[in-house]
């Protein structure tokens, strides 16, 4: 259970926590792929960092990013919304891209 007192990125990195902790390794056993995502997953993490991110309409907000870039993307928390976005970099910085929900699920989308 997460605490109402703590600060946004312990918030966050409860709910990462959570996600790790009830993420099914063997959710496909046969490939390995859920073992393998989980451990690129937290290789990708990083503490919560406010960064302004770029929504439709150039719409901006500040989010926290939980995960490194990997590649042209990354994952971010949407305080308004309470989930995670997957989003592009961009040279403006990071842009949503519609993809939403755990933070796991948003990183296995790419």
């Amino acid at each position: 259970m997460i605490q109402h007192d703590l600060s946004i990125p312990d918030r966050i990195g409860d709910l990462i926590a959570m996600e790790v902790a009830e993420f099914d390794v063997n959710s496909a056993s046969k490939t390995g792929v859920g073992a393998a995502t989980l451990e690129a997953f937290e290789r990708a993490t990083c503490p919560p960092t406010q960064v302004e991110v770029q929504f439709s309409g150039g719409v901006m907000q500040t989010c926290w990013a939980v995960t490194r870039p990997n590649g042209d993307y990354r994952v971010i928390y949407l305080p308004l919304a309470g989930y995670f976005s997957l989003c592009v970099e961009s040279q403006f910085g990071p842009l949503d891209i519609g993809v939403h929900g755990s933070a796991i699920g948003c990183f296995s989308s790419v």
